[in-house]
């Protein structure tokens, strides 16, 4: 399967509500739904939006195996009002946000291989901080996958209507 990774824009927003779809589908199918609940998100007004803003404030990347589009993630220079509880970093950074692959992919590195893009994108800005954050409750696999990829641990934090949604946040150095 080859992957290349594309530049993505506005109009590949219904490819990753779809893909944000298939990730929720296989985390209940998983019985893992408190990453991101029981239903599409492409049904939330609040993550269209989210998709939408973060695309209109960053850049968007689309992998794709063999032509199709596969999975997708956004950088952009912060990580978003949500996190304003936080310490800000003290330097310049970048931020992924809406890492998520279209589950018939999972296994095949197209997640690895946009975060392997993201840090070099980071890197051509001149750049050394990339950052992400994830959901951090259950098994904690997404950090373990975050881990994997070289990225660290960094603080953690609770988000939700009632403060009970684990978060974590990790960064990964590249030299620019």
């Amino acid at each position: 399967m080859e992957i290349s990774i594309r530049d993505g824009g506005p109009d590949d927003i219904p490819v990753i509500l779809g893909m944000l779809d298939s990730c929720v589908e296989w985390l209940v199918a998983q019985g893992r739904a408190g990453q991101w609940g029981t239903e599409p998100l492409s049904g939330s007004p609040r993550t269209v939006e989210s998709v939408a803003r973060y695309i209109d404030e960053g850049s968007v990347f689309i992998a794709e195996a063999d032509g199709v589009p596969a999975a997708t993630l956004t950088i952009t220079g912060s990580p978003g009002t949500y996190l304003d509880h936080l310490p800000p970093p003290g330097e310049p950074e970048r931020y992924i946000h809406w890492l998520a692959s279209d589950r018939r992919f999972k296994g095949h590195g197209v997640g690895s291989a946009l975060l392997a893009h993201a840090a070099e994108e980071t890197r051509r800005a001149g750049v050394a901080l990339l950052r992400v954050d994830c959901y951090a409750g259950d098994d904690r696999k997404l950090v373990a996958y975050y881990e994997a990829n070289g990225f660290a641990p960094t603080e953690t934090y609770t988000a939700g209507a009632n403060n009970d949604w684990p978060g974590q946040v990790l960064a990964l150095r590249v030299r620019p």
